[in-house]
């Protein structure tokens, strides 16, 4: 059935993931073909079935929700995301739709509204707040956020980007307690380079300090706690 919408479930939590399934499969123009437990599995997955949809939650394991979206939409940019987090405000909307997700919800959303959101982002269009947006009005949304958040740090060409690749990998490293000296040993980069993305990282957070930003990664789940204690 071409009408059938393909939904993609990336939750690392199997009774959560096993309540999406129940939501989804209720519907009579949806169906789940893949349920994946990992940011990078998700990926590479993904690249592979082009879903219709993803339900996508932010903190996963080896790589978070906020980096597979953004380089998933860089290959294929048709792909639906729906990003469903814990933690829950304007910021990090922020940060989810300029990943490249098409809705954000909190787990505590009711089904209904999460299958409508399905339902809206399959057809191109943006979920915000619960208002449904076409490519115009979600640009325009996207503008008044931009400046109503003072993000002048943006460059123009990241707007849609959270921080680097490189910028996540070290500040996964900065959860896991390293020095930048220690950091630049596990990448094979110089000292001043890690200086200069730690410099980048805290000015795109706006926060003072490392403690700060890895506070930051770790309560809005781009980074997992349980990925910080191998040191």
């Amino acid at each position: 059935m071409d009408k059938m919408i393909s939904v993609m479930l990336v939750d690392d939590h199997p009774v959560f993931r096993q309540g999406l399934r129940r939501i989804i499969e209720a519907q009579e123009d949806m169906e789940v073909v893949i349920e994946v437990d990992d940011g990078a599995e998700a990926l590479r997955l993904a690249k592979e079935i082009a879903p219709k949809v993803i339900m996508m939650d932010i903190n996963l394991p080896s790589m978070n929700g906020l980096q597979v979206t953004r380089l998933l939409k860089e290959e294929l940019p048709e792909v639906a995301v729906v990003m469903l987090t814990a933690y829950h405000n304007d910021e990090q909307l922020f940060h989810a739709v300029r990943a490249g997700a098409a809705a954000y919800y909190a787990k505590d959303v009711t089904p209904r509204k999460l299958v409508e959101a399905v339902r809206q982002v399959s057809q191109g269009n943006y979920v915000i707040d619960d208002n449904v947006l076409d490519k115009p009005q979600f640009a325009a949304w996207l503008a008044k956020e931009f400046e109503r958040l003072d993000t002048s740090w943006v460059a123009p060409g990241e707007l849609f980007m959270p921080l680097s690749p490189r910028e996540m990998e070290i500040l996964h490293l900065i959860t896991k307690g390293m020095s930048n000296k220690e950091i630049a040993r596990q990448l094979g980069i110089s000292h001043q380079t890690v200086k200069n993305h730690m410099t980048s990282i805290l000015r795109k957070l706006s926060v003072n300090d490392r403690t700060q930003a890895a506070v930051l990664a770790l309560r809005r789940g781009w980074v997992r706690l349980q990925d910080t204690t191998e040191l």
